[in-house]
């Protein structure tokens, strides 16, 4: 029973199918009960209105004494009989003979026991004389319920009629969602193409409107990751290669000084590779939380400066570069503080490796109007306007570069400043001559709250 009980609620269309024809069922039943009782209660009302005006039609017509015979015993009739009585109660009329009916002392209606039945008696005096009608309850109750089951009769030919109405609209309006349903359940595993929506109630185009953006979701995921697929699988053929042909130089090394050369060699290539793949499962993480849609918190860009220049410090300090953040208004931003640290630590990285020995790197994070400016200038060579925007893409590496690299730093930081809807602008650093990289955020309602020059400015380490 409660599984067919779950079959039964589990689906839309059974569900409101069970409830609306249980609700016809329940209504119909109960306006039958009611109209029947009604209608034998205003049948008793008409059945002896009809005997009072019977008794009241014979009054002006009988005689003040004097016998009167009644009927043949051939034509008796005992669903209604009349008897007339006189004041000393002589019986000089009857409709029925044998009909024992006795005399009533109280005058009005009563309901007297005879001839194995009941009798609905009514008794009346005019002139000396008692008349009395009487009708058989059982024959009453038969005409009465017969036609109370007439009145009843077309709720009991239309209730079913409505229920049959009922299925047929039922199956009708769900009829789009069958067809959705057919839709998705035909689909091979990569197709995600939007599901029509052509048809649907408002109450369901809501759910096929995001379940298309799911889709959506999905097939820029796969793209993404078929993209990384592939360009993993090219950029890593390159170092697996170098690595290749180092083990072999390692092997062929005649003495000790060669072989410490082949293996100073070889760590170095393993350390390329190595951050080769760090880099590409960051933006490979990254690229599949823009697929997720994660959601956001407010960020405060001056802690995540601190923390990206600690990151950065001890690289900068190898090379006697000055690293620091030169200016800093307080702002917020709404994105993943850890996604925005890596963003400004690959823009520190990226200064450090292109910038000259005891260089500079700062940092600047400027409110404008609504929006936020977070900027990273080095004094290294800079990059040629043709190769600004292409640096942007993965695995580019520019021609003129003086560092090794895997052409996936810049490309990160595109993909997290469109995680959190900023762009990402490259220029020639006015202050220090070398490149400027501005990612600006869009206006943040938490970061409204601030006002500019709230923040410290720091130096540089």
């Amino acid at each position: 029973m409660k599984k067919v009980w779950s079959s039964l609620t589990g689906s839309l269309r059974a569900r409101l199918l069970w409830f609306l024809l249980v609700a016809i069922v329940l209504a119909a039943g109960a306006q039958a009960l009611v109209a029947y009782r009604t209608v034998l209660a205003e049948a008793d009302d008409i059945f002896d209105y009809h005997m009072q005006q019977m008794a009241l039609s014979l009054r002006a017509g009988l005689p003040p004494s004097a016998a009167v015979g009644g009927i043949g015993t051939g034509e008796q009739n005992f669903d209604f009989v009349v008897q007339v009585w006189t004041a000393d109660g002589v019986r000089i009329f009857e409709s029925a003979e044998e009909a024992a009916l006795p005399q009533l002392a109280v005058l009005g209606f009563a309901d007297v026991h005879a001839r194995g039945t009941t009798y609905r008696v009514f008794s009346m005096q005019t002139r000396g004389l008692v008349i009395q009608v009487a009708q058989d309850m059982a024959a009453r109750r038969h005409m009465a319920g017969t036609l109370a089951l007439r009145t009843i009769a077309p709720v009991a030919l239309m209730a079913p009629l409505l229920m049959l109405v009922v299925w047929w609209v039922v199956s009708r309006s769900l009829a789009p969602v069958a067809r959705v349903r057919k839709q998705v359940a035909s689909r091979q595993a990569d197709d995600l193409s939007p599901v029509s929506e052509e048809g649907l109630p408002e109450e369901v185009r809501p759910l096929v409107q995001e379940l298309n953006l799911l889709f959506d979701r999905v097939r820029h995921a796969f793209d993404a990751q078929k993209h990384f697929v592939a360009d993993a699988a090219h950029e890593l053929r390159s170092p697996l290669a170098a690595l290749k042909l180092q083990v072999q130089g390692l092997q062929r090394a005649p003495d000790g000084a060669s072989r410490d050369l082949a293996v100073s060699r070889l760590v170095a290539g393993i350390d390329r590779a190595t951050r080769l793949v760090e880099q590409m499962l960051a933006l490979a993480r990254h690229e599949a939380s823009m697929a997720a849609g994660a959601k956001p918190e407010p960020v405060d860009l001056s802690e995540v400066a601190r923390l990206a220049v600690s990151d950065a410090v001890a690289a900068a300090q190898a090379r006697g570069i000055d690293i620091g953040i030169a200016h800093a208004d307080a702002a917020m931003v709404d994105g993943q503080p850890e996604a925005l640290r890596m963003l400004l630590r690959n823009l520190l990285e990226n200064a450090i490796k292109y910038t000259p020995l005891e260089g500079r790197v700062d940092i600047g994070i400027a409110r404008q109007g609504d929006s936020v400016e977070l900027t990273v200038d080095d004094s290294g060579p800079g990059l040629p306007p043709a190769e600004r925007e292409r640096v942007l893409d993965r695995f580019y590496r520019s021609g003129e570069t003086q560092a090794s690299g895997s052409g996936l730093g810049l490309a990160i930081v595109k993909s997290i400043a469109d995680l959190h809807g900023a762009t990402v602008a490259l220029d020639q650093s006015p202050s220090l001559g070398g490149l400027r990289v501005r990612v600006v955020f869009a206006p943040s309602p938490r970061g409204r709250g601030l006002e500019p020059g709230d923040g410290p400015g720091l130096s540089g380490a």
